[in-house]
């Protein structure tokens, strides 16, 4: 079921000082930031060989972001990203086995155009999941 890594995303205090940091103290290829009002954060990817980094700021007041940087202010890990080809079938095999999944249940469209689900880090030993349809 589960496939490669997609990404690790990380909340960051300050996206210009983060964006900075990866293209020119590592040399990464750094995207352009795009809002994502939908999930209340603005994002940068950072592209990598083998996977991605996302960068994750707050947009907006109630941003779920800006909740995890009140508690980490210097910022994080937030979550990793995991492939699937079919994220119902995913969600059901999860829920079937105990696993929650955040918000409705119901896939939303994240930041590839792909849909998204989240799922309860206490049911991953304390890291948040996301998994995204290939």
């Amino acid at each position: 079921m589960i496939g490669r890594l997609n990404h690790v995303a990380i909340a960051v205090p300050d996206l210009d000082a983060a964006v900075a940091l990866y293209a020119d103290a590592l040399g990464a290829k750094v995207n352009a930031p795009q809002d994502e009002p939908d999930h209340g954060v603005t994002v940068v990817f950072i592209e990598l060989p083998n996977t991605k980094i996302e960068l994750l700021h707050p947009l907006g007041k109630n941003s779920p972001i800006a909740g995890f940087l009140a508690k980490n202010p210097a910022g994080g890990i937030h979550h990793i990203c995991y492939e699937v080809q079919d994220i119902v079938a995913a969600r059901d095999r999860l829920k079937a086995a105990g696993a929650r999944v955040l918000g409705s249940g119901e896939p939303k469209v994240g930041a590839h155009g792909k849909p998204v689900l989240f799922l309860h880090p206490k049911d991953f030993q304390g890291a948040l999941v996301e998994l995204e349809e290939t």
